[in-house]
């Protein structure tokens, strides 16, 4: 009997341990799918407007605006620029509350954001599923939110896990509120009407050449999104300059007319290291190292079939320089180049 209590106190122990690991597991499991890194002040300091202190009435906001990072390096100054607008001034005594949006990867936006003026705080939220997405606490999270940035990434797995979802609901009553929607990269992309999603060909999409020789392998499109009213009838595209992606987005303007989503498209090609910043009013500024390329087109393709190079003619392509402006919604009638594209080849440089 003696000899039975030491196996009996090795099994619990044993037991115990795996008990432990499994706690263990599970709740690095959950830490794992949840994600959040926060930084700044968790009570609101935005100034009151009522008579009485202890009633806070937030005031409203001044936007709603866009930035559209070309990636590479961030732009800091128009990250700035959209808090500002939002807050109403860069001497406004408001202050918002930033919450930035990614599938994986870290915290870096934190410090960044949370330096720039007139931040109160700022959270990064990583959500890599579908229900993450339609967490009832990511929805208030962001529906609460003054400003949102979405981190560069894979357009394809943005779409797949956050279309549809409670979170896409949260994005656009920001925007409807009056606040400010940015994003770099695959995070600019989604801001369109129409997006290229990339989700069927690799995480680095399709390049200009492959796009030009066939306009419609692995080469596909999401649409109603986002829908921001001064982004109707857009593409988007980002590392316009160092990767050379004119011809792509020039593929991508002729399929929308081709198939019959609309018969006129107008695409904004973005550089490294540069943002298009859109106010309230539509008016686009262009900020950054770089430019910003806005192409039009306006007719059926001459030639836009699969398995067979494009042949479109005469895009308008208008390039706005670091400081200079463009209208969406009352587009310059001159200012403008041509290019064409006869036999998947584009005829001179578009840039």
């Amino acid at each position: 009997m003696t000899k039975a209590f030491p196996s009996i106190a090795r099994r619990l122990k044993t037991t115990g341990i795996k008990l432990l690991n499994m706690g263990r597991f599970l709740i690095n499991r959950f830490i794992a799918n949840w994600k959040r890194y926060f930084l700044g002040d968790t009570v609101d300091v935005r100034p009151s407007h009522s008579p009485s202190p202890s009633f806070d009435v937030r005031p409203s906001l001044a936007g709603p605006v866009l930035t559209l990072g070309g990636g590479g390096p961030d732009v800091d100054d128009a990250i700035q620029w959209m808090i500002n607008q939002v807050r109403g001034g860069s001497n406004s005594a408001t202050k918002v509350n930033v919450v930035v949006i990614r599938t994986n990867g870290n915290h870096d936006y934190n410090r960044l954001i949370y330096a720039m003026k007139g931040v109160n705080f700022v959270e990064t939220l990583l959500i890599s599923n579908r229900e993450e997405a339609n967490k009832a606490d990511i929805f208030e999270k962001v529906k609460n939110a003054d400003v949102i940035f979405f981190a560069g990434g894979d357009q394809c797995q943005y779409i797949r896990n956050w279309k549809d979802t409670k979170l896409e609901t949260a994005v656009k009553s920001v925007y409807l509120k009056g606040g400010g929607i940015g994003g770099t990269s695959a995070g600019a992309m989604i801001q369109s009407e129409y997006v290229y999603d990339a989700c069927a060909s690799s995480e680095k999409g399709i390049e200009t050449r492959d796009a030009l020789e066939d306009p419609y392998r692995d080469i596909t499109f999401t649409y109603n999104f986002f829908n921001w009213s001064n982004l109707k009838g857009t593409i988007v595209d980002t590392h316009s300059d160092r990767r050379e992606r004119m011809g792509r987005i020039m593929t991508f303007i002729a399929r929308q007319i081709k198939d019959g989503v609309s018969s006129s498209v107008l695409g904004i090609a973005v550089s490294e290291s540069t943002s298009v910043l859109v106010d309230k009013n539509g008016l686009v500024k262009v900020m950054g190292r770089g430019a910003a390329y806005f192409v039009l087109g306006n007719h059926l393709p001459e030639v836009c079939e699969p398995r067979t190079p494009l042949t479109f003619s005469n895009y308008k392509i208008w390039k706005v320089r670091s400081g200079d402006t463009f209208n969406l919604r009352n587009r310059p009638t001159s200012g403008y180049y041509l290019r064409s594209v006869k036999r998947g080849r584009i005829d001179s440089n578009p840039y």
